[in-house]
């Protein structure tokens, strides 16, 4: 028993595991669960040492996106101490995230943002934040600077105005440009502005943007809303 023919020596480790075996497969359905399950648990216990042993994965520089280092308002002027990288989930990366601190270093913020939150083109101002309230593609946004706080208080983004200057005449008022769409309406910032009121940016399209620009030079501004 236990020796297997033309074998004169003491039975070996292999052969009696593999008698073992196959006894328990020749036998009860029992005995054959109970092969399967210890050899399933084998397998598994070998894969899992595997993944334990192999190099660690780490998280991938393409999620890698730019988000506020602390609470934002609009109108800040982004400066490197308020900005840092982090590494999201490709699902968690909103559409059109940057990608490094230098693509949104001195940009003007048009919504405020909160702590940890990805900036992302329609956070800033510039023309992807106007065509992205137009139907215009050549919409481009123009700051306004609007004496009455009271009206800037009443605007809204999205909202549509008209903008207006005074003429010659007080009863006489001019019509700049007709439909512009706010975009954000900024804190005065009485630090470096020597004029009081608040700032609003709206989208125009070019030819009135460049109108109104030249008249706020020289005049006073305010809206009438839609």
């Amino acid at each position: 028993m236990g020796r297997w023919p033309g074998h004169h020596g003491p039975p070996t480790l292999a052969p009696l595991l593999r008698e073992r075996c196959e006894a328990l497969i020749r036998g009860s359905g029992f005995g054959r669960t109970l092969v399967l399950r210890r050899g399933g648990a084998a397998l598994l216990a070998g894969l899992a040492a595997v993944l334990a042993l192999s190099p660690g994965r780490g998280p991938s520089t393409d999620n890698t996106v730019v988000v506020a280092a602390r609470d934002l308002s609009p109108g800040t002027v982004l400066e490197a101490s308020e900005v840092t990288l982090r590494a999201l989930p490709a699902q968690a990366v909103p559409d059109g995230s940057a990608r490094t601190p230098t693509a949104v270093l001195g940009r003007t913020l048009a919504a405020p943002v909160r702590r940890g939150e990805p900036l992302t083109d329609v956070r800033l101002a510039g023309p992807e934040l106007a065509r992205s309230v137009t139907t215009n593609p050549d919409s481009v946004s123009v700051p306004l600077r609007l004496a009455d706080t009271g009206v800037a208080a009443l605007l809204h983004p999205g909202a549509a105005v008209d903008v207006v200057s005074a003429g010659h005449r007080p009863d006489e008022p001019v019509v700049l440009a007709r439909g512009a769409r706010v975009l954000a309406v900024l804190e005065a910032d009485t630090r470096t502005e020597q004029r009081t009121g608040r700032l609003v940016l709206v989208a125009l399209d070019p030819v009135a943007a460049t109108r109104v620009a030249a008249a706020s030079l020289s005049r006073t501004l305010t809206v009438t809303v839609h």
